[in-house]
């Protein structure tokens, strides 16, 4: 499950437990608002919290690869917050911690994409 969040100056995304290949459902639904919202989002600025998903898989990663260029496409931006361990080292092994700047917490991550 995801839950939406207006704040001012940007949109916070938090995030459920898990997103893997294997919940499809889940997948689909998450999918669906993280693009929604990098295409409508005004401005164009996501703070995706993942202080509460402990793994994710690849067709998730997919998902944000996706939202980050449809984001960058409108002059947007995207950060990520609270990343879990496991989470963290698979953005790290597979380089796209270069793409996304990731805070400790959503405070940070709020005040730092508002002075984008």
């Amino acid at each position: 499950m995801a839950e939406l969040i207006h704040q001012p100056g940007c949109t916070v995304i938090e995030l459920g437990a898990s997103y893997d290949s294997l919940d499809l459902d889940a997948l689909d639904e998450v999918g669906g608002l993280l693009l929604t919202q990098a295409a409508t989002a005004d401005p164009p600025r996501l703070v995706l919290d993942m202080s509460q998903t402990g793994f994710i898989g690849s067709t998730f990663i997919e998902l944000l690869v996706r939202t980050w260029k449809r984001l960058t496409e409108r002059g947007g931006t995207m950060v990520l917050c609270g990343l879990q361990p496991f989470c963290a080292d698979v953005l790290r092994v597979t380089r796209l911690e270069t793409l996304w700047r990731a805070y400790p917490n959503r405070a940070e991550a709020v005040d730092a994409i508002g002075r984008h």
